[in-house]
């Protein structure tokens, strides 16, 4: 299959080199034409993705149009704050056959939409819409270590179709007709690994952690069944897994802004520390304002919420948590 990987960031790239591993004719395009050349000359990414050496099949691209050329997947790995000006810029390029697939984990600013509805409503007529999304740190991709994730559409015959073809011994795939449940979960672990940054850099110990996560995947089940989203696919990979994973993993650029939250340091440093894009932190103000809109119970969102906006510090933070009126575990 030929596929075409837009966006040269870390998670881009390490798809690239896997499906180019895997014998698919793979283009990767990245916007900046001095990124591409670099790219070109040292076959890697050594701004984002450094030792991970390209397959002798996998193509660099700069020009749009030459990237979609006969292409038959179109892989979407941008920011979520991209991923409307992308899509706006392939458009005369497609038809509404050509599949688009996203591995964009967030909701869009102001618009609230996840991914995949981004897509559908800047091209409404498309037929095949994915979502990708699962527990998977670009490094290890890259490298082949295994790992499993899962795709999901509306149109379950195609997603499943689509498993079969792109499965591999190193990405298994699951398919999913529940792409709210797998959207949501893919966006709201991201703030649950900041929050749990943030405890593990403040000592607070793994009781606090455990605490944390689960109450935290709590609030991503709350919110995402009150959007339509199937409570299986909170315990699945998308859900559970993503969120064990990114609260956890020494490679979560989530984790680490936590992690330099707790020596309150101020956000734009830690970001430009970071290097790299961390959705979780232009999450939280979207999510807070969806539990704000749908009256949903989220102290952990609403918490970091005041904290990045100056309404708390750092040391207040597990107070304000663990004083809160007592209440039943699973109240809705």
């Amino acid at each position: 299959m030929k596929i075409t990987v837009l966006g040269a960031g870390a998670w881009g790239t390490a798809l690239a080199i896997h499906f180019a591993q895997q014998n698919h004719q793979v283009c990767l395009w990245a916007r900046n034409a001095e990124h591409v050349t670099q790219m070109q000359q040292t076959r890697e990414n050594q701004r984002y993705l450094k030792n991970c050496h390209f397959p002798d099949n996998l193509n660099l691209q700069n020009h749009l149009q030459d990237a979609l050329d006969q292409t038959e997947l179109v892989l979407i790995v941008t920011p979520v704050s991209g991923l409307r000006p992308i899509l706006e810029a392939i458009q005369p390029f497609i038809d509404n056959n050509m599949p688009i697939m996203t591995a964009c984990k967030g909701f869009e600013v102001s618009t609230g939409q996840l991914p995949h509805q981004v897509v559908t409503s800047m091209l409404p007529e498309q037929k095949h819409v994915a979502l990708l999304s699962g527990p998977s740190f670009a490094q290890e991709l890259a490298q082949q270590l295994p790992c499993a994730v899962t795709l999901a559409s509306e149109n379950q015959a195609w997603i499943e179709q689509m498993c079969r073809n792109l499965n591999s011994s190193v990405l298994r795939l699951y398919a999913s007709s529940d792409v709210i449940g797998v959207a949501v979960g893919g966006a709201l672990k991201n703030v649950m690994a900041i929050a749990t940054g943030l405890c593990d850099g403040l000592h607070y110990g793994l009781n606090a952690r455990a605490a944390l996560m689960t109450r935290g995947l709590a609030e991503i089940s709350r919110l995402a069944q009150h959007l339509g989203a199937q409570e299986a696919t909170l315990m699945g990979l998308s859900g559970l897994g993503d969120l064990i994973l990114t609260c956890t993993g020494g490679l979560s650029r989530n984790r680490q802004v936590g992690l330099k939250l707790a020596e309150d340091k101020n956000l734009d440093t830690i970001l430009e520390e970071l290097g790299h894009v961390a959705e979780g932190v232009y999450t939280i103000s979207e999510a807070y304002r969806l539990s704000q809109l749908h009256h949903i119970s989220m102290p952990i969102t609403e918490t970091l919420f005041q904290l990045l906006n100056g309404q708390l510090n750092s040391a207040q933070v597990a107070y304000a948590l663990m004083m809160r009126s007592p209440t039943l575990e699973h109240k809705s």
